[in-house]
């Protein structure tokens, strides 16, 4: 029987490795491609406007390799609870498909929705393919609990075996037969809204550094995949912080707007390797791939996992609740250069590499600050491009030594840390440029300058710039005792991470922290 089909567009922005795109053209007559804009995400979620525009360009680029295939993309505004069930009856669909999204709201909402399906006579067919694995799989494999450690959930990964092989993206071969009812008012009806039409303020909106779209992530996949020397060598925690050009592959956007598959990416490297001499997990490339995976696991098996209170694997911290450092930190107005940079890069940008992450959430957190990780949290979901729900949640919790780390006692120095991999202050002074003429002496510390020096760089620290916010020095020994404090009041059982898995594994992201601490 010839079916109409929905394929629904929610992650996986793309043609390649798309394996619920691929079950809606089987035996199909129509195939309608969809994106709906929930109205859920403004509302429960912080999205800034460099994802905004991200997301934009990711649908036009979608829209533009349709077109290759004689198809459209049709975009409505809507709940997927309302939209759907008219649909359904508009366009007389019986089959739905999409990917699985193991996110708590996209689970709920996908459960409403199959039964809505079931309900209209709609077969929904969902298919994995964000991640490299299934999930709930890995839960299983490991006797049904969440692997903690990534020793643990790398040994329970050697029991499954590789990730499957990616699909080949549709040709114009599979569209035979197949055909998408469009009229000329297309774009009226269902096109891509801009910025404005969203009325979104684009007033604050930086250079377009990393275009969204499949293409886009492709032509960067394959850029870096012709320097197999560099793939090769790859170790995340020798990359460089402050480097004016990226110094890793800044595919995270790709992969979590879905623009490009992980699994692509894992097999593209799986090919660049073979036969060579290569770095491993953790710090290797797919060492990267599996952090996130790591992360999406536990986001599935621990519940509350973006919250510290019945959040059962973390840490509970007395945080403060200071809305003036709070905004200090996020305005990069802390007083301290590299913190305020990476900040600004963060703002105007959209990204900021992995390490800078590590050093302006500590300085936050357990380091500086003593504010709540989920402050923080909130800030990177509206900034940060490749804000991901799992990985978001995951890495505050593990640089506030909230979970999965537990050496409180190792803090990033917001001045010494900048200082190794960029000892005059380059990138300071290209995201801070009212400080570029402080000599590299007091770039980190402009506080200390002799006034003479402060006048002839034009720059008065305390009026053109601002004082620290806290003294570094004395605070984080305070903040580590108050941490010391807040492990002590953990009852025993929480103490080894959990019942059942060896503790021998806590420090593994150490590699990654060793080389980066004062």
């Amino acid at each position: 029987m010839s079916q109409n089909s929905i394929h629904w567009f929610r992650k996986g922005l793309r043609l390649h490795d798309n394996p619920a795109l691929i079950a809606a053209l089987k035996d199909c007559r129509h195939i309608y491609p969809l994106f709906l804009l929930d109205p859920w995400y403004s509302t429960n979620t912080h999205i800034g406007i460099n994802q905004w525009r991200f997301l934009m360009e990711t649908l036009k680029d979608l829209d533009s390799n349709l077109k290759k295939l004689n198809s459209r993309l049709f975009v409505v505004s809507g709940p997927p609870t309302e939209v759907l069930p008219k649909l359904f009856e508009k366009w007389k669909i019986t089959r739905l498909t999409f990917e699985v999204d193991t996110e708590p709201y996209s689970q709920s909402r996908d459960k409403e929705v199959m039964k809505l399906a079931k309900e209209y006579g709609v077969e929904a067919i969902p298919k994995i393919s964000h991640t490299l694995h299934n999930i709930d799989r890995i839960i299983d494999e490991n006797n049904g609990k969440t692997p903690l450690t990534y020793v643990r959930f790398q040994s329970v990964l050697k029991a499954i075996g590789p990730p499957k092989k990616p699909v080949p993206a549709p040709t114009k071969e599979d569209m035979k037969g197949v055909s998408t009812p469009f009229s000329e008012d297309h774009e009226e009806k269902f096109g891509i809204p801009t910025l404005e039409d969203l009325g979104l303020d684009t007033s604050s909106l930086g250079p377009d550094l990393f275009p969204g779209g499949e293409q886009e992530a492709l032509r960067r996949l394959d850029e870096h995949m012709q320097r197999p020397g560099w793939v090769c060598k790859f170790e995340k925690p020798q990359t460089s912080p402050n480097a004016l050009i990226p110094s890793t592959t800044v595919l995270s956007p790709y992969v979590r707007f879905g623009c490009l598959s992980a699994r692509t990416f894992w097999w593209r490297l799986t090919d660049v390797y073979r036969g060579n001499k290569h770095s491993e997990p953790p710090v290797s490339l797919h060492g990267q791939l599996l952090w996130r995976e790591f992360f999406y696991t536990t986001g599935v098996g621990i519940p509350n996992f973006n919250r510290m209170e019945g959040n059962p694997h973390c840490v509970q911290v007395d945080w403060d609740n200071n809305p003036e450092h709070l905004a200090a930190w996020r305005e990069a107005r802390t007083g301290f250069p590299f913190i305020d940079a990476i900040m600004t890069q963060l703002r105007q940008e959209g990204w900021i590499h992995h390490l800078a992450r590590h050093a302006v959430a500590c300085f936050l957190t357990r380091g500086d600050l003593w504010i709540s990780w989920e402050e923080g949290q909130k800030v990177f979901e509206e900034l940060l491009l490749d804000a991901d729900w799992s990985l978001n949640a995951g890495n505050w919790q593990w640089l506030s030594a909230s979970a999965f780390f537990h050496q409180y006692f190792r803090v990033y120095s917001p001045i010494a840390f900048g200082k190794k991999t960029d000892k005059n202050g380059d990138y300071i002074k290209k995201y801070l440029p009212l400080l570029k003429k402080f000599p590299a002496e007091y770039i980190y510390e402009p506080w200390k300058a002799p006034r003479s020096i402060q006048e002839r760089a034009g720059c008065i620290v305390g009026k053109d710039y601002p004082r620290p916010i806290v003294e570094h020095e004395v605070v984080h020994k305070k903040n580590i005792q108050r941490m010391k404090a807040a492990y002590a009041k953990r009852s025993p059982e929480d103490k080894p991470i959990t019942k059942g898995v060896k503790r021998k594994a806590a420090p593994i992201k150490l590699v990654l922290e060793k080389k980066a601490k004062r």
